[in-house]
């Protein structure tokens, strides 16, 4: 999220100011990129790491903060919500064992992170978007309190001036309306940097984009959010939407999401970007600066160009560039944001080798992309990768036209392989991470696949909660031994003993499959629905979703006594039978509230409602199989308790 010294009360002629430092800064640039000032003939490799926070039950936990104190290293920052944590890894040069390390270091900081997490009963999972992740956690209570997030928050809903819609198309459908820039907190990511010479930037961010629909296609790993299977890579549309600044008419004209693919390829230098974005996005963070970066330059210091930086920070381009200043000398980078967090760091390492290795192998093999595959070509590979995967058809160099699969294996493996080699990188990496790749686009088994194949088969016998729960925790058990996804057994239903004992909220076990009828609807039509479905209790809905009554089955049975020999009540309107005045709760209606209100007005059943539509239904069964559930629970923590006393008094005796 970049720097956080940001001040979102700034009045119109500060920003004035800092708009004139960003030119400023824009100028500079050009200055230095025309003389020898930046570090050349060098090539690093560096990595961000985002991950989630997740209690025992594995929901999001809120001690990001707390775990965040605990670690003192400066590695480690906050990130939007207080169930999220970031760690930035040190640059590594682009040779020998790099990868090795890189994975060493991963592993090392995740492992930091697991054990100040104990203390709060917490762990990480890295994941592109979290299974049991709720549209609930995405509150303003639960952000970072930090002014950079109010900030971006602020702005970004100023400029839309309306509710955060979202809907989205996959398996499932979701639509949904948020209040705040939240959204962007469902998304973790495994950024790659590769630092390059001025000279070769162009050339390098150019085959960055048109190498992004065949990589990001091996590597989607967010399928679901909130219980809907929709994109491959869901947390590509999730970023867009909740960070985008445009209203209806913008979208009229054709104005650019601050989230984008781009629009062309470079043809100069990478000042094209940071001018483009200038012109195209209004600023929307700023900071007082004092220092002119072109001050500092005739001076003879290298300046951080903190302006641009800034702005830079607040356009979300998937491949972004860089800039910065090590040892004092400035640099370029080409940064990667299209990998989602995990499945494994085994798999994350893979990734990144595939996309350095393909850098490498193109620029060599190829030169300049531009003569071999249009932009537009490059941008559809893109989205056609975020939304199905390895699933995708690809547009390649020379228009050819090629499944992922076959793409991926045949031609760009050995490219990457190619590229890695001249790279002087480790024969042995090399194998081992291709080999990953491989084996996971010959078997199919992406993160997004594993997850796909694991939620349909355990939702045969399982409420969606607890499948979303045995995905994460299997999830967490599976990263803790770094086994790569494709290797992964399909996630087991966790066992009633591991289940989470506080369920607090109505919406964690209401059914949201609603069968319903309309008010003009014949009682004949109630029969047959409740007799095909099986069910008790059928809601009455408005053609706008609102909830206008309940039918019962009982007063269905008692109907049918009462006109045993005459068949006129089958026409009868369901408005004539239906109960309409009903106890209602919401989804975050406490359980024991739920529970309090359906004995006292004596009902089997309350429907859900959300800002006034039906949403669920809860039942006594449901409540049943709750109480099974933690009485299950509690004898066997007590047994678990009662063996931990006895192994200790026994120790205490043997001593």
């Amino acid at each position: 999220m970049g720097t956080q010294s940001v001040d979102s009360q700034l009045n119109s002629t500060q920003i004035r100011l800092f708009e004139k430092r960003l030119l400023d800064d824009v100028a500079t640039l050009e200055k230095m990129l025309a003389g020898d000032i930046f570090e050349t003939g060098v090539s690093r490799i560096g990595a961000e790491q985002e991950m989630f926070l997740v209690d025992e039950d594995g929901s999001p936990s809120l001690n990001a903060l707390e775990i965040l104190e605990d670690l003192g290293d400066e590695h480690f920052t906050t990130e939007l919500g207080k169930f999220n944590l970031e760690f930035n890894l040190d640059p590594l040069s682009f040779e020998g064992k790099c990868f090795s390390s890189l994975r060493d270091d991963l592993d090392e900081k995740l492992n930091l992170v697991r054990k100040a997490g104990k203390k709060y009963k917490t762990e990480p999972v890295i994941t592109g978007i979290l299974p049991t992740l709720r549209k609930a956690d995405l509150t303003l209570k639960n952000m970072t309190p930090k002014p950079r997030y109010f900030a971006l928050n602020e702005a970004i809903s100023r400029m839309r001036g309306n509710n955060y819609d979202m809907y989205l198309r996959g398996i499932d459908q979701l639509y949904i309306k948020h209040d705040s820039v939240m959204l962007e907190a469902c998304n973790t990511s495994f950024q790659v940097h590769f630092q390059v010479s001025p000279a070769d930037f162009v050339q390098y961010h150019n085959i960055a984009q048109a190498i992004a629909g065949p990589v990001m296609a091996a590597a989607v790993n967010s399928p679901l959010i909130f219980g809907k299977r929709l994109w491959g890579e869901t947390r590509i549309a999730v970023f867009q939407h909740s960070t985008d600044t445009r209203g209806w008419p913008s979208h009229l004209r054709q104005s650019v999401a601050r989230v984008t693919f781009g629009q062309d390829w470079l043809d100069e230098s990478v000042l094209e970007i940071f001018k483009e974005d200038i012109a195209r996005y209004r600023v929307l963070l700023a900071a007082e600066i004092e220092e002119s970066s072109s001050a500092m330059l005739a001076s003879g210091q290298i300046p951080k160009l903190r302006a641009l930086q800034m702005h830079n920070s607040s356009i979300y381009r998937w491949t972004r560039p860089c800039y910065g200043v090590t040892n004092g000398k400035p640099h370029l980078r080409i940064e990667n944001r299209l990998f989602a967090a995990g499945p494994s760091v085994a798999d994350e390492v893979a990734n990144a080798s595939f996309w350095f290795g393909l850098l490498k192998g193109i620029a060599n093999q190829y030169g300049d992309v531009r003569k071999y595959l249009k932009f537009d070509d490059a941008k559809l590979n893109f989205f056609a990768a975020a939304r199905i995967g390895l699933q995708a058809q690809f547009t390649w160099l020379d228009n050819e036209v090629s499944p992922a699969k076959s793409l991926i294996l045949e031609k760009l493996l050995p490219l990457a392989q190619a590229g890695l080699e001249d790279a002087a990188i480790a024969s042995d990496d090399i194998e081992h991470n291709l080999g990953i790749i491989r084996n996971r686009v010959e078997s199919g088994l992406t993160g997004s696949e594993w997850m796909l194949q694991s939620f349909n088969e355990l939702k045969k016998e399982n409420s969606t909660e607890k499948c979303l729960i045995s995905i994460t925790k299997d999830m967490a058990k599976h990263q803790k031994n770094d086994i790569p996804a494709h290797e992964w057994p399909l996630a087991k239903t966790v066992s009633r003993k591991d289940l989470p004992l506080h369920y607090l909220h109505v919406r964690q076990f209401m059914t949201s499959d609603l069968f319903t009828v309309q008010s003009e609807d014949t009682v004949n039509l109630v029969l047959n629905i409740m007799k095909w479905r099986k069910i008790r209790h059928l809601p009455v809905e408005s053609f706008d979703g609102k909830l206008v009554g309940m039918v019962d089955y009982r007063v269905l049975v008692k109907l049918l006594s009462d006109h045993r020999d005459n068949k006129d009540y089958e026409l009868m309107p369901v408005n004539e039978i239906m109960d309409k005045q009903i106890p209602t709760v919401t989804p975050e209606t406490t359980t024991l509230d739920a529970i309090q209100k359906m004995k006292k007005y004596g009902v089997s059943c309350l429907p859900v409602l959300s800002e006034k539509c039906l949403v669920g239904i809860v039942t006594e069964n449901d409540f049943m199989a709750l109480t099974a559930q933690f009485i299950e629970s509690a004898i066997h923590r007590v047994e678990k308790e009662t063996t931990a006393k006895a192994t200790k008094t026994k120790g205490a005796d043997l001593d």
